[in-house]
């Protein structure tokens, strides 16, 4: 394989040869040690080979010795073709003229490439950019980081840091997102610790403050857990801030309805392929007439940026639209099939009153009423249920 490119790059001739002894240039070849190979007889007296188009013109110098004629029957590799080419002159301007303008565009910013953000979406980070004049052609020299990011981190507070780095076409975008300060609470503001819902204590461990019940208790919501509020040795009172942890078992009862019957997509197989040219900020559609509605089908974009060997970047995007055409068909769900999705989002839900706790026992309950499939979910929890309240 790699013989045969060798032989490309330097050009290979196909030649045929005519002589009443033909042997004779077969002899000529290994005597001057002239590589051939393809070698195909079409008769006693006529034969056809190939060889490289140097060995080709020493082979036609060395034939002026014997009585044969020698006739190139076909041309491959890079040679010949630049010798087709090397007269149209209108292709050697086109190829100078992109050459040229690749290399201007090159001091340009066709892409962008950002790396950090978990809450800040791109699209907001390039709106700013933009705004503050780094956008699709910007002449890349132009970059002023630091002032740049000194209005950046005023645009987008939640951004604590930002470097832009410009290479070639590429723009490099480095983000760090600010971590919100931690609340600080205050010692010294004097407070209570209430329970934030109806359960029975299981255990105190108050911090500060006198606690006002004991395991065992059955507490409501709003009742006080931990006073604040506390009498010392010679009849006085201090105020403290009353905090702790108070475990306890709670009960929740919950209620999921599920229909039976369900309106769902249902494809009919056909689709559509829609493409537009994104240059620079513009766009132009390769179809004719308006986008395709998105009532009866969903549609799937997709982008495809242009780019030279070696990671050079185009102010060329590719868009395609693809879409999947549906109609609304009603299903009837199976009993199994509404109790595992009720059960879903019962456990969902129960998870979401857990702020600091454990499900100690539950108990899952179906009627079928009115087309629904009616799901209770019975659980017994032991959970953090002490809330602070500043003092009044």
């Amino acid at each position: 394989m790699l013989k045969h490119l060798v032989n490309l790059v330097k050009g290979e001739v196909t030649g045929r040869v005519e002589s009443g002894f033909p042997e004779r240039v077969l002899n000529l070849c290994a005597e001057y040690g002239i590589v051939f190979w393809d070698l195909n007889w079409a008769s006693p007296v006529e034969f056809t080979f190939t060889m490289t188009r140097q060995d080709w013109k020493r082979l036609r110098r060395l034939s002026k010795r014997i009585d044969c004629g020698m006739t190139a029957v076909g041309w491959k590799g890079t040679p010949f073709f630049l010798g087709r080419i090397r007269r149209r002159y209108g292709l050697w301007v086109t190829l100078g003229v992109c050459t040229a303008l690749l290399f201007w565009g090159s001091f340009f910013i066709w892409d962008f490439e950002i790396e950090g953000n978990e809450t800040v979406s791109q699209q907001e980070i390039l709106r700013a950019l933009d705004k503050y004049g780094i956008g699709f052609g910007t002449y890349g020299y132009d970059v002023d980081s630091s002032e740049l990011r000194n209005h950046i981190l005023l645009e987008i507070p939640e951004l604590s840091y930002i470097a832009v780095n410009v290479r070639g076409c590429r723009a490099y975008v480095q983000v760090r997102e600010r971590i919100p300060a931690p609340e600080i609470i205050s010692k010294r503001e004097p407070g209570n610790t209430v329970a934030a819902k109806d359960a029975l204590v299981t255990a105190i461990q108050p911090w500060d403050g006198e606690k006002m019940v004991l395991p065992g208790t059955t507490v409501k919501a709003g009742q006080l857990l931990i006073s604040g509020v506390v009498q010392n040795d010679v009849g006085g009172v201090r105020y403290l801030r009353g905090m702790g942890k108070i475990y306890g078992r709670t009960w929740y009862h919950l209620q999921c309805r599920v229909p039976l019957t369900v309106r769902e997509k249902v494809y009919t197989g056909e689709e559509k392929t829609r493409q537009a040219l994104l240059i620079g900020k513009n766009r132009w559609n390769l179809y004719f007439g308006s986008s395709i509605s998105g009532d009866t089908c969903d549609k799937i974009l997709s982008w495809d940026k242009w780019e030279l060997p070696g990671g050079v970047a185009l102010p060329v995007t590719v868009v395609t639209e693809k879409s999947r055409f549906y109609e609304l068909g009603e299903r009837e769900r199976t009993r199994e099939e509404a109790l595992a999705l009720a059960e879903t989002v019962l456990a969902e839900r129960l998870e979401g009153y857990l702020e600091e706790g454990e499900v100690l026992s539950r108990e899952i309950s179906a009627a079928e009423q009115d087309g629904n499939l009616v799901v209770t979910l019975s659980a017994e929890c032991r959970e953090q249920i002490g809330r602070f309240v500043d003092a009044p």
